[in-house]
């Protein structure tokens, strides 16, 4: 069985920085990814990261903001995010998927809280 953990969410001001790490366990896919809800808004995805290339996709509300990156020995992949805003403030998850299928068919973690004041 797939599973993930998430962890690295927490509180920031404005203008910090946050580091989200996934750790997957169980098997690997060819795609992972970081998405996030806000209450009472809808799920967005904020970033993709190809496993096997490491090429990456961002969304524009986070580009040159948010580095998507992955440690294939640890099986861990990471969200860093700088240059936080309030807006970013909210539930981020991590799904790892396989190329063939989508994310909302794909494992999903548990979730961890952001907070930016």
């Amino acid at each position: 069985e797939v599973q993930l953990v998430e962890s690295g969410g927490g509180s920031m001001e404005a203008g910090g920085s946050l580091r989200l790490s996934c750790t997957v366990s169980g098997s690997t896919r060819n795609c992972m990814g970081w998405f996030r809800q806000a209450p009472g808004k809808e799920r967005e995805g904020v970033a993709r990261i190809y496993t096997g290339s490491g090429n990456t996709y961002y969304a524009d509300s986070v580009k040159g903001r948010f580095t998507n990156s992955q440690d294939n020995a640890k099986n861990t992949v990471y969200l860093q995010m700088n240059n936080l805003k309030p807006e970013d403030t909210a539930m981020y998850y991590c799904a790892a998927w396989s190329l063939l299928s989508s994310a909302e068919d794909g494992y999903w973690g548990q979730g961890t809280q952001v907070t930016v004041s």
